[in-house]
């Protein structure tokens, strides 16, 4: 396939991964994890170490099967055409409805600069949804565009990372991130599957690359070195940086912000600084939102021309853009954002965290059951698939039930595409 078909190098996909990694989930986890306290703590180093074995498993599914389109289609070759379209849809589902929590977490992070923006449902969720659209306008001019826009948002992104890390390594000299500092609460054996769940929110995002594996170039080699780079060089920055502002600061007052890593940094640097990292978090969240969108029309490109779903769904425009699915995908993340204009924002957040969580574990849970039934990295994919079970389970029951119902709606597709083979088989020849 030609250059222009596999844009990706090592650099974009890297960048792709650590893109969609640091985006809302950081910005906005520090207040979700805090009411844990030292439970936060466990729950970080058990979610990147959940990453890392899944990464490594969809690095050992793309070097067994480079030709593949992507993981998806790996796992639909692996477990049957029904399982794989239910899995891809639910990876889909959880792409489109985690990009309207990153476009909310945008908005509120630009709500710093002016206050209106976010002072009530009725001018956040409206605001959301046209940042939404506007990435999407942005991801119709092809994957180079959106693959050039990554890389420099990601560059653009790490510079507040590095204030926070050295903000907090100030602190740690001066004695600041003392546990006894702050109280907070101890580590509670019982709190950790629903905490991991919430941490491993803002880990999803590492099968980026092993997802649009179409658009990179020697996919066997390089979705396998950016897969395992961008989780471990983000991780390392979480477990980190969100720790470290969640004991430097009372948890009342952690918990209760609206923007935190802005709150922390305002606290210890001034007004000036809180709001230049403010501006750096909203690129950091529009960056990510780019990462997703781009997926949320990969993906159902991905299982269009698996054959999973009907091959229509698939068609791509003069630039090779799913525009469809894509639009499709915008469309329903508006609609999930509209829904709860009238909801508590705090609600909105916890619902749509732990919906996306559960919906994307299944994904990492086909994609563990995949290795082992090719015989791929057969450790690590047990293990993997204990991690993603544990933690779909601390998602708790209501996202549970949501993510299998929106699971389910995939069915009809399946029943749509055999249709359609079986009448195109029966058409005669002429």
């Amino acid at each position: 396939m030609s250059e222009a078909k596999r844009p990706f190098g090592l650099w974009t996909a890297t960048a792709l991964v650590i893109g969609n990694m640091i985006g809302s989930g950081f910005f906005a986890l520090p207040a979700q994890l805090a009411p844990f306290g030292l439970t936060s703590v466990a729950a970080w180093i058990a979610a990147i170490a959940g990453a890392m074995l899944i990464a490594w498993v969809i690095a050992g599914l793309s070097r067994a099967m480079p030709e593949a389109t992507g993981t998806l289609a790996i796992c639909a070759k692996a477990l049957g055409p029904l399982p794989g379209v239910l899995i891809g849809w639910t990876m889909w589902v959880g792409i489109w409805s985690a990009n309207a929590f990153i476009a909310l977490t945008a908005v509120r992070y630009l709500a710093v600069f002016w206050p209106p923006l976010a002072a009530s449902s009725l001018s956040l969720v409206p605001g959301a949804v046209a940042l939404l659209w506007l990435i999407t306008l942005l991801n119709l001019r092809g994957a180079r565009t959106a693959g050039e826009f990554q890389v420099a948002t990601t560059l653009i992104k790490l510079v507040p990372m590095a204030a926070i890390i050295l903000l907090l390594a100030q602190l740690g000299w001066g004695g600041g991130l003392a546990l006894d500092a702050h109280p907070h609460a101890p580590f509670d054996a019982g709190q950790l599957a629903p905490a991991v769940t919430m941490a491993f929110f803002a880990m999803v995002g590492f099968e980026c690359a092993g997802l649009a594996a179409e658009r990179v170039r020697d996919p066997g080699r390089t979705v396998s070195r950016a897969t395992l780079t961008g989780v471990g060089v983000t991780g390392l920055i979480y477990l980190i940086a969100c720790s470290g502002i969640i004991f430097a600061m009372p948890q009342d007052q952690i918990a209760g912000a609206n923007a935190p890593v802005a709150l922390f940094v305002e606290t210890f640097w001034g007004r000036w600084a809180g709001l230049a990292v403010a501006g750096f978090a909203a690129v950091a969240a529009i960056g990510a939102l780019n990462g997703w969108v781009l997926l949320q029309g990969e993906t159902p490109l991905g299982l269009a021309r698996a054959g999973v779903i009907p091959a229509a769904i698939g068609r791509t425009s003069g630039r090779d853009v799913p525009v469809g699915a894509l639009l499709a995908s915008t469309l329903l993340a508006s609609v999930l954002i509209l829904s709860n204009i009238t909801r508590d924002t705090s609600a909105i957040y916890d619902f749509m965290l732990r919906v996306t969580t559960a919906a994307t574990l299944w994904f990492y849970a086909g994609a563990c059951l995949s290795a082992l039934a090719l015989g791929v990295v057969r450790p690590a994919a047990a293990l993997g698939l204990v991690f993603a079970l544990w933690a779909i389970w601390g998602a708790g029951y209501e996202a549970i039930g949501l993510s299998l119902l929106l699971m389910a709606t995939a069915i009809p597709l399946y029943l749509m595409r055999g249709s359609a083979e079986k009448a195109a088989e029966q058409a005669p020849v002429v």
